[in-house]
């Protein structure tokens, strides 16, 4: 057996040995060694193969699958750019802190020294954002080859879903040529891995271990971004403080849940004087000033619940940092979270009933009607921009609905890719909501080759002809209207029916509220349901509904 051969075929065994079920492959040639050990193992049932051509959406699907299943997925590739595309996602998952296992196949240093072809300097390409990199030695017939391959494939799981925080781990393999198996099965040493399908090296399976942060006020509220949202609905309905999320009411339940949260929090004379004592924040707060503004003040105490060393500190005014939290020392106030639910409640109904009165579509309603018309059980993949905005200010209270974000480093790169990779292994029906802009920078991801499983997933694309985002913020004002159209709104005129049948992937344009509401049933396969909005009347829907709100909440 060929060296390159023998070390792709244990660092494929070690990986099943640790629980690594699902692997993307990009094809190429350098990484042939691996990508015929993955054939093998995919072909014996030990793990789930998916090819993609395009290595960032291929980085992606990994993403997804490993955030729904909260264990590590491999993604491998060949070298020279195939290996930088994985850039992307390897930063998401770094600020997400979803576990990857990057395998990049490199050129033994004689071809790089040599300025051979598909060469760049892969060493440590991804700096600080894996928590662990390691370069194997060029495989060479000799003795203790097999222990340091499963070996260092041991340490790379534990890094990526190791005791202190999940993420991406990166593995350079240089593989000598011959590259494919030369059909002699005869090695140096025995191949074989640990009895009974041990690992080489036993580790915790850690996951995610909670210490604890104490809160001690009686006037509280809990900020719950995407991650620990269920876990904090019970812990805030036992102790009586309300709990607001990201994401609205997506994944929010019980009797302190304020699905409206996104608005009140925005109110400021409610604020000023319902001012917390002290914020429990789990997770990593993007998407909204409101909330960055009540972290940042002063003279709210906050408390962070967040697994890593990267927290967030709007004014470095963070007092603890931990994983979960326990009881409070001080008895809750009935009345404390009584204000709250009415403002929530004021500010839910002034919402629900302005957005009634508007002409179909806005991004809005359609996040509305989606929300509501979601199956039990769905999981709903939420695009960066807008529509990670308007479910959480329109969406309502669905407990039953899990939720993912690419909310990591917040960019619009692979959302489709990450869609499907979480539909493929989500039980249940899927759903996305998209920016036309998110789903055009990815739809390669729709490319899926007829061996390759397709998710029962619908993506519904908010199509509002460029980047509706920046109408609501300060380019959208209308003293820089001459400058908007070319530099912020960036209209592309896209045929997305056209482009969906180029990938043989069904599409509907749902143009009235009851086409919409059709689209939305249940059917098997991948699909694609757009919306055509119009984003001039973004900015002055948010005015009004802000007004609006700010007016029945002050006066509750």
């Amino acid at each position: 057996m060929n060296p390159s051969t023998a070390q792709a075929r244990v660092i494929v065994d070690e990986l099943v040995r640790n629980t690594v079920s699902h692997v993307v492959l990009s094809p190429g040639s350098r990484n042939a060694p691996l990508s015929l050990a993955l054939y093998e193992a995919a072909a014996e049932g030990k793990l789930t193969l998916h090819v993609r051509i395009d290595e960032r959406g291929g980085a992606f699907l990994a993403l997804g699958i490993a955030a729904r299943t909260g264990r590590p997925v491999a993604v491998v590739c060949t070298s020279g750019t195939a290996a930088a595309n994985f850039h992307p996602a390897v930063l998401e998952a770094d600020r997400a802190g979803v576990p990857l296992i990057v395998l990049t196949a490199d050129r033994p240093p004689e071809l790089r020294a040599a300025g051979a072809n598909q060469v760049i300097d892969q060493h440590n390409l991804y700096g600080d954002a894996v928590r662990y990199f390691d370069e194997l030695a060029v495989a060479e017939r000799g003795a203790g080859q097999n222990a340091y391959w499963r070996s260092q494939v041991c340490r790379a799981w534990n890094a990526a879903y190791g005791e202190w925080r999940c993420g991406p781990v990166h593995l350079n393999v240089p593989f000598r040529e011959p590259l494919v198996p030369d059909g002699d099965d005869e090695w140096y040493e025995s191949l074989d891995g640990r009895p009974q399908g041990a690992r080489w090296t036993e580790l915790p399976d850690f996951g995610a271990l909670p210490s604890f942060v104490v809160p001690s006020a009686r006037h509280g509220l809990v900020i719950a971004c995407d991650a620990g949202v269920r876990a904090a609905s019970e812990w805030a309905e036992q102790h009586g403080w309300p709990v607001v999320s990201e994401t609205g009411g997506l994944g929010l339940g019980g009797a302190t849940a304020i699905s409206g949260g996104a608005w009140v929090l925005g109110v400021e004379e409610f604020i000023a004087a319902h001012k917390p004592e002290q914020v429990l924040c789990i997770g990593r707060p993007t998407v909204f000033r409101q909330v960055q503004r009540v972290l940042s003040d002063p003279s709210i105490e906050v408390l962070l619940v967040r697994p890593d060393s990267d927290w967030p500190a709007p004014s470095h005014n963070v007092r603890q940092v931990g994983q979960w939290f326990d009881e409070p020392t001080k008895p809750s106030d009935p009345e404390w979270l009584a204000r709250w639910q009415r403002a929530d409640a004021a500010a839910t109904e002034t919402v629900r009933d302005l957005l009634a009165a508007e002409p179909w579509p806005s991004g809005l309603r359609v996040a509305e009607e989606l929300v509501r018309g979601l199956p039990q059980d769905s999981l709903l993949v939420v695009g960066s921009s807008n529509p990670a905005r308007d479910v959480a200010l329109a969406g309502g209270q669905r407990p039953d609905v899990l939720v993912h974000r690419n909310r990591g480093v917040a960019g619009i790169d692979g959302t489709v890719s990450t869609a499907i990779g979480a539909a493929t292994v989500h039980r249940g029906p899927s759903y996305a909501l998209l920016g036309d802009l998110t789903f055009l920078h990815d739809i390669n991801g729709l490319l899926t080759g007829p061996a390759e499983q397709r998710p029962d997933l619908t993506i519904v694309v908010l199509n509002d002809d460029g980047g509706g985002i920046f109408s609501l913020l300060e380019q959208g004002a209308p003293e820089h209207s001459d400058a908007f159209e070319r530099v912020f709104g960036t209209p592309h005129g896209a045929d997305l029916a056209a482009l969906c049948a180029g990938y043989h992937v069904p599409h509907t344009l749902a143009e009235t509220l009851t086409e919409f509401r059709a689209a939305l049933r249940p059917q098997p396969g991948l699909r694609v349901v757009e919306v055509r909005v119009d984003r001039s009347r973004h900015r002055d829907l948010h005015a009004r509904l802000r007004a609006a709100v700010a007016e029945s909440v002050t006066s509750s």
